[in-house]
């Protein structure tokens, strides 16, 4: 008899004879390369450094593109944004020690933000393993502790043959729901020392799914059927799991209003009659959301800046669809479902019946018109024209990618994504410097459309030497730089707190003259000029610069009150 389980799947003649006969003059560091294009990237980022050449002398005899970044952290925030762009886990090739540690912040965000990076590390030699100090260049007393706390899982090889089945468990670990980043260390030797092991011809791996328990999302279509006030709360889980469809047909089912969190923007049309787009910094929001009897909470763990700073209280029943375990309800009871949003959605489009409310619509435009009359009262006309020539300038389909700035501030409650997955920042660990190395990779995921990076001076010159990557590559990106000679939110936030801002302001260069000395062409626009000059920037072909200087302000807070 033959069980299923005893199945194996039999090589090729062609397998066959590769294994038998590899080419010469292969390392561990091939064996690396050979899983990844194994198991389907075609993509790697990253900086080389000493332990790992190995890996990096191997991509020369590999099909794999190598895109290289000036630093670290602004390799892990372009694979970042290439994992979000494909829905793939996007290796990073980094070295021991400094070059490993140096991308943290770049995988804090890809941890917080559910982005599927692959990091792979060099190691000192094994003779160095095992909690002594040989000395080693580079070496910490144990490298994989400085990253349990921030990636989603640590993997570590110790020999050669343990190259391709780590490579290919951590890879279905950044692909398992909630996606997220993942750590390999590799020692020097293992790298560089010559391979017996037959070249690497598979690695398809099968991430699991999380569907919801049934007997919950019985309970949750019965709560949001017979709701008489329902609404909808819609995070980055849904652009995730690709499931804005299943949302607005649930919506409209339902007749229940949605907001976007910052990390979910494009999940549910801007202009539908359902839509209370993202306003969630603002208290006419919060209290329409606190006054629905059932809340629908789809892929967010209500964090600070999804409860307006955590003032939020539900009045009703939460029901929530998480797919980190950790934040199911970590912030409010609710009915708390754990599952990957596009199967919970389409369960509950099974199980729910449908319901009108011929108010829904009228109470939504209520909330907006109150919305748009607090925003209007504060004399905001620059940040609103701002922000106008930005969406005017940048094609429907086109992703843009936000820094920590005053302007991105703005965009995740003012900004019309137009679709899901198209709209970026770094509000999930909040870090500075994401924005124009994530959308160097964003554009070597997609260089049919432009892309646009929107950062402030001060967070520009984080990755102010990705000019040069920009330029080596000719990546497709228009990187947009307000200049308000400082940290523009920070020196709002003091004045606030303390009367005057303290170490806010910079000295900075010419970002035009900058630019155009990496032979990237660069513009100083004016609030005036700034939809046509973006406009042209961004229909011209490889990467530009256009400079606004423009001291913007932020509209006044909620939550304080």
């Amino acid at each position: 008899m033959t069980h299923d389980h005893d199945l194996v799947l039999r090589p090729t003649a062609a397998q066959t004879e590769a294994a038998l006969n590899p080419p010469p003059g292969r390392n561990g560091g091939d064996l690396v390369v050979e899983t990844l294009a194994g198991l389907g990237a075609t993509t790697v980022f990253g900086l080389p450094g000493q332990h790992a050449l190995g890996m990096f002398d191997a991509l020369r005899r590999s099909d794999l593109r190598y895109i290289g970044l000036r630093v670290e952290n602004n390799a892990g925030f372009a694979a970042d944004a290439y994992g979000r762009i494909t829905g793939e886990a996007a290796p990073l090739l980094l070295s021991t020690g400094p070059g490993a540690l140096t991308s943290l912040a770049a995988l804090q965000e890809a941890r917080a933000a559910s982005a599927p990076v692959l990091a792979i590390s060099s190691q000192i030699p094994t003779a160095g393993l095992g909690g002594g100090r040989h000395g080693y260049l580079h070496e910490l007393p144990d490298q994989a502790a400085s990253f349990r706390g921030v990636v989603k899982s640590v993997h570590t090889v110790r020999t050669q043959s343990q190259i391709p089945s780590a490579l290919a468990e951590a890879w279905t670990s950044a692909l398992t729901v909630p996606h997220g980043p993942v750590w390999v260390e590799i020692p020097q030797d293992v790298l560089l020392s010559e391979t017996p092991i037959p070249v690497v011809t598979g690695g398809d791996t099968f991430p699991e799914e999380l569907p919801p328990r049934p007997e919950l999302t019985a309970v949750a279509a019965d709560l949001l059927s017979r709701a008489e006030r329902p609404a909808i709360i819609a995070g980055g889980g849904v652009v995730r799991a690709d499931a804005s469809g299943k949302l607005r047909q649930l919506a409209e089912r339902l007749a229940a209003p949605v907001v976007t969190t910052f990390g979910g923007k494009g999940a549910f049309p801007w202009t539908h009659p359902l839509s209370l787009q993202s306003w969630l910094e603002d208290r006419h929001t919060t209290d329409f959301l606190e006054d629905a009897d059932v809340l629908l909470v789809v892929g967010s763990g209500l964090g600070e800046l999804s409860s307006n700073y955590h003032t939020f209280k539900p009045r009703g029943r939460v029901v929530q669809i998480e797919a980190d375990l950790g934040k199911l309800e970590s912030n409010h009871p609710a009915l708390g479902i754990h599952a990957d949003a596009r199967l919970a959605l389409q369960a509950l489009l099974e199980t729910v019946t449908d319901r009108t409310d011929p108010t829904a619509a009228d109470r939504v435009r209520g909330v907006l018109d109150k919305v748009r009359e607090r925003i209007g009262s504060q004399e905001l006309t620059l940040e609103q024209d701002v922000l106008a020539a930005v969406r005017g300038a940048l094609p429907p389909g086109a992703p843009s990618f936000w820094d920590m700035t005053i302007l991105a501030y703005w965009a995740w409650s003012a900004f019309d994504a137009k679709a899901p997955n198209t709209m970026h920042s770094a509000q999930g660990a909040g870090g500075l410097g994401y924005g124009f190395p994530a959308a160097l990779g964003a554009a070597a995921a997609d260089p049919t459309r432009p892309v646009l990076a929107v950062s402030g001076d001060g967070g520009a010159l984080y990755s102010i030497a990705e000019l040069a990557t920009a330029r080596q590559y000719d990546l497709n990106v228009t990187w947009l730089i307000v200049d308000d000679g400082g940290y523009g939110i920070l020196r709002e936030y003091m004045t606030d707190a303390f009367g005057q801002p303290t170490a806010t302001e910079l000295t900075r260069p010419d970002y035009v003259a900058l630019a155009e000395s990496f032979g990237v062409p660069g513009t100083r626009t004016s609030p005036e000029t700034l939809e046509a000059d973006l406009a042209k920037a961004l229909a011209a072909p490889g990467p530009s610069v256009v400079v606004l200087p423009a001291v913007l302000r932020m509209f006044a807070p909620t939550h304080t009150e």
